[in-house]
């Protein structure tokens, strides 16, 4: 008997499947198809030739988490302390999957907000506990009445991502405020917040739960280099907790991965310190509005973009089919895969919108609005 039995082939896969299987260009999955910083490969090179090749501790190489304590305190003022307070994973993924296993248990109940990632509910589901989806108004802010209606005693955790995938949507400082209202109700609730596009930020920056002081002792965070640096396929990313919560998710990780690959570790180690992260945020803001300029012409509506690598449009005034049908013909007829937002819903939610990842070159960017633009 399956012990996920309500979860199949995710999108993503199907989807980049079919692109395959089409010659489709291929803007559904969210990695990038531009070649990585040379400073970067330069470093791997070097390294490959080196003695870095054995497990690194359990909770990460050393210099990276000093590194990391010092990225933290630069961009958010926050000062951690990184022998306790951090945990370099196999990606954000993996990292979320462990702080769920390690802090969720039997009949708790865990609030996701939807459209949500769809690897949330998977570790709520696998540890005997019971995922409360929650929807976001239809413009993609939350309603924090709807919210606080869904928390009770059996509340263990709730999830917020933001900047959002899959709308660009960031919280606001009154998002927060309501938040922290919340909490302060409910003082057992542990706050997950997965921040991993947290240096693709646009016209505003992000408000960071790093910043909030009411929430620092009840939160753990989760961060990916694999998305900030253009490196998916790495799958290295990193938890901040206080150390009472890393001490159980510490717990889990070294028996799930034990330890990290040594090498992206200490390449990324090094290259923090040649790295801009405000440089990052800029490349893609400069690709999110060339994409938009590229469809301005098309049928398609463009929706706010504060935020990801992700673009949503709405197909309304093209077809009325569902997004799913959509997603498939477009990628049949016109040769380009996206992501059909229903999919993020617990009940498929379907609002005739779609995800598009704009994470391409120029090239790729070009050809694949040539096409939507004829639809």
């Amino acid at each position: 008997m399956s012990k996920l039995p309500n979860i199949s082939t995710s999108i993503f896969t199907i989807m980049s499947k079919m692109a395959a299987e089409y010659n489709a260009i291929n803007l559904s999955q969210g990695f990038p198809n531009f070649p990585v910083d040379e400073r970067l490969t330069d470093i791997v090179a070097k390294l490959a030739k080196e003695n870095v090749h054995q497990y690194t501790p359990m909770s990460g190489y050393p210099p990276l988490l000093s590194k990391i304590a010092v990225l933290i305190q630069n961009s958010y003022q926050r000062t951690v302390q990184p022998e306790t307070e951090l945990l370099v994973t196999a990606g954000a993924t993996q990292g979320i999957f462990t702080t769920i296993l390690a802090l969720v248990k039997t009949n708790d109940e865990v609030i996701i907000l939807d459209p949500s990632y769809d690897c949330y509910e998977a570790p709520v589901l696998l540890s005997q506990a019971t995922p409360i989806r929650v929807a976001l108004n239809d413009d993609y802010t939350p309603n924090w009445k709807i919210i606080e209606s869904a928390c009770s005693s059996k509340t263990k955790m709730i999830i917020i991502n933001n900047p959002h995938n899959p709308t660009g949507k960031i919280l606001t400082e009154s998002d927060f405020e309501a938040l922290e209202m919340l909490l302060e109700k409910y003082p057992d609730i542990i706050l997950l917040s997965d921040e991993v596009y947290e240096y693709i930020t646009f016209e505003e920056k992000h408000i960071s739960a790093h910043t909030r002081e009411k929430l620092l002792n009840r939160c753990v965070m989760v961060s990916s280099f694999g998305k900030s640096f253009h490196v998916t396929g790495w799958k290295i990313g990193y938890l901040v907790a206080p150390d009472y919560l890393m001490k159980e998710i510490k717990k889990v990780h070294q028996f799930l991965v034990f330890s990290v690959n040594s090498i992206c570790q200490i390449a990324i180690s090094a290259y923090l310190d040649l790295v801009s992260t405000a440089a990052i945020g800029k490349l893609y803001q400069e690709k999110r509005d060339y994409f938009r300029q590229l469809l301005k012409d098309s049928r398609f509506e463009l929706m706010p973009c504060e935020g990801t690598y992700f673009q949503v449009v709405s197909y309304a005034a093209i077809s009325n089919e569902n997004d799913v049908a959509f997603c498939k013909r477009l990628i049949i007829e016109h040769g380009v895969a996206a992501i059909p937002i229903s999919t993020f819903y617990a009940d498929g939610k379907d609002l005739k919108l779609i995800r598009f990842c704009f994470a391409k070159d120029n090239a790729t960017l070009e050809e694949a609005a040539r096409r939507l633009c004829v639809i």
